[in-house]
């Protein structure tokens, strides 16, 4: 990817506490073409400028708001869906 992609890092680390989920796997992701999805954020009226990538993350499909400017991405959190889930994979598995 030609754009700079980046995060708060102390976002990062309570993802990875709360969640035992990374940024650094959403920029694998990214980085492998592994994308599942994109879209813009429903909530246009409080997000209007947010986007949306839909991934598989550890065995769940998440997705990851970002705001992307002319010269970078910036990650804002990743949320674990279970309607997501259920659509993309058909399965009810918990997480």
């Amino acid at each position: 990817m030609a754009k700079e992609i980046r995060w708060d890092e102390i976002k990062n680390q309570l993802l990875i506490i709360q969640r035992g989920l990374c940024f650094e796997d959403v920029l694998e992701r990214l980085e492998q073409g592994k994308v599942l999805g994109a879209m813009q954020h429903p909530n246009t009226n409080k997000y209007p400028n947010q986007k949306i990538w839909v991934l598989e993350l550890n065995g769940y499909i998440c997705y990851v708001p970002f705001v992307e400017t002319d010269t970078e991405i910036f990650l804002k959190t990743i949320i674990p869906s279970r309607r997501l889930h259920k659509a993309y994979t058909g399965g009810s598995h918990e997480r």
